[in-house]
């Protein structure tokens, strides 16, 4: 299975904030959205993504100044992204690695989604049931 299965699946519609906008309103975006993610976007490029996690670290470092800051001070800038032929093995192999959740996916230079654990872990389990289904009526049919 590839990324752009689960993308054809589950849609494109990815959430974007701009670099300038303060952290939080990003929070109240997060929360009214029940989201882990956005991606922070200027000019349709990607310039980096802020997660709650990105968001809860930098709370307990400095505090809650930081809800008044700009976004792009928060953000992760370093941004690992992924293809939508990629397959589901190699991107979650990525997220274990990096310890992230959320992966763009990226084709010709643009953001065309955005894949979560959450969603990888869905569609692996849709794919199991799908298998399981398939012996048992191999099994019945013996």
């Amino acid at each position: 299975m590839t990324v752009r299965a689960i993308l054809d699946s589950k849609g494109h519609e990815v959430m974007t904030i701009h670099p300038g906008t303060k952290v939080s309103a990003a929070v109240k975006l997060l929360s009214e959205r029940r989201i882990g993610a956005l991606l922070v976007m200027f000019d349709e490029r990607l310039e980096g993504i802020l997660s709650e996690r990105d968001i809860v670290r930098l709370l307990g470092e400095r505090g809650a100044a930081i809800l008044d800051e700009p976004v792009r001070n928060a953000m992760t800038h370093k941004v690992v992204t992924c293809r939508s032929a990629d397959t589901v093995a190699a991107i979650m192999e990525k997220m274990t690695d990096g310890k992230f959740r959320h992966l763009p996916v990226v084709e010709d230079g643009r953001v065309i989604g955005l894949i979560s654990i959450g969603d990888v872990v869905k569609h692996r389990v849709m794919e199991y049931e799908r298998e399981q289904e398939a012996l048992r009526d191999y099994i019945k049919s013996a």
